[in-house]
Formats: C-alpha cells, structure tokens, sequence
C-alpha cells in the first residue's frame, strides 16, 4: 500500500508540474508573440501609412446609427506637402516641448495631475506622440490598461519612427471633425482648399478646434476658440519642426 500511495504522490507532483510547464511554455509564447508582433506592427507603420483607424470606424458607425449614413473624409497629404503653418500650429497647441521630449512631457504630467486631484479621470498632458499612439494602435475608452498600452506603443513609435514621421502620421489620422480626420480633408471642410496652403490663421484655426472637433467649427469659431487660435498663431513662430 505504502508503494501504491508513494506511486501516487509522484504521479500527482509529475502531474502538477507538467501543467506549470504548459502554463509557462505558452506564457512566453505569448508574451513572446505580442512583442514581436507589435515591434513589427510599429515598425511597418514607419513607412507605410495606416490605413484606418479603430476611431475612424466608431464614430461612422456612430453617425451612421444616427440616420445620417456612414461618414469618413480622409485623405493622406505627405509631410513636405503640408503647409508648415499646420506643422507649427499643431506643435504651439498642442506639444511645445514635442521636439525635446522623448514621448512625456513630465511637465504637462505634472500640471495634469494638479489639476486633477479630486479624483476624477486624469485629463491632459498628453504629447503628440501619446496622440498618436492612441489613435493609430489603440481605441478612445479611457482605461489603465489602454493607458498602460498606450505608453509602451509610445516608447516604440519614439524608437523606430522619426520625429517628422510622428508629426505627419499625427495630422493625417487626427479627428478634427465630425466624419474629418486629418489635415487634408479638414482644410477641404472648412476652408474649401488644400492643406498644402494654409495660412497661419487657418491652421491656428484648426488646431484650436482639436480638443472637441465634433461640436466645435473652424469655420465658425466660438469666442474661445478664436482665441485659443490667436494664441496659437502667436507663439508658432517660436517653434521649430522636424524637418
């Protein structure tokens, strides 16, 4: 009998760890897998451009069950096209330290987090980059985990791609409308021309409409808006681009 229990002591702890060992194999296969998979996912989006985008997809989907069809205007203008008025005005209002920061502007962090000690859900202090990562790898819910995704894809795209590659990526796939996404169709919308020649007030104009593009218009400015824009256009000069 001792033996027989002895057997069965043994088949049970050779049991219990065979199963450790599949639990751990596929772990790090997985692991493994989602590493190597979002290196090359990050990497391939350096040089070619996305196609679309979750947002793209809700919100016309949104629209759409609305009874106002399925609206998405887009259409990708390469980054020596763009009217360096937008490139500067996007840096001004919204990421001045976008040329020194390595993804985080601690300071804005900083300022987003005095400014949200009640407890509620952190607000602001997110750069260009963050932006990106956000809207290209990920969906708009605000969560820790997308959070927490949203800076390991950061810290990817400030590898691998350039600073100019972030900035154009940023104002092709950025909402800045109902159905607009990105500069090309926004001029189009609202100024009846190409990105490629926006004036500083235009782009000012733009920009400042970004932190609620679905209900504010550049075309129609509130008096917030025209002056956030005359800000803008005020310190743009001051700002360098990636060139």
């Amino acid at each position: 009998m001792a033996i027989k229990r002895g057997n069965k002591i043994k088949s049970k702890k050779s049991s219990k760890s065979s199963w450790k060992s599949k639990v751990k194999f596929w772990s790090i296969r997985i692991i493994g897998g989602f590493f190597i998979f979002t290196f090359l996912w990050v990497i391939a989006l350096r040089f070619t451009n996305p196609p679309i985008t979750y947002l793209m997809l809700k919100r016309g989907f949104e629209w759409k069950a609305a009874g106002k069809g399925f609206k998405l205007e887009r259409e990708w203008l390469d980054y020596e096209d763009m009217s360096d008025n937008l490139k500067r005005a996007a840096i001004a209002g919204e990421d001045a330290h976008f040329m020194t920061h390595n993804g985080f502007d601690t300071e804005a962090i900083k300022d987003a987090i005095s400014r949200n000690k009640d407890g509620g859900a952190l607000r602001g202090g997110s750069t260009i980059s963050q932006q990106v990562a956000k809207n290209v790898f990920l969906w708009p819910t605000r969560s820790w985990l997308r959070k927490g995704l949203e800076t390991y894809f950061t810290v990817l795209i400030e590898i691998f791609w350039s600073k100019k590659r972030i900035l154009e990526v940023y104002l092709n796939v950025i909402e800045m409308g109902q159905g607009i996404y990105g500069a090309e169709a926004a001029s189009q919308y609202y100024f009846h021309k190409s990105g490629k020649s926006l004036t500083k007030k235009e782009a000012g104009l733009i920009i400042a409409i970004l932190p609620n593009p679905r209900q504010w218009d550049a075309r129609r400015p509130s008096n917030y808006v025209n002056r956030r824009a005359n800000s803008i256009v005020r310190y743009m000069n001051y700002y360098s681009i990636p060139e």
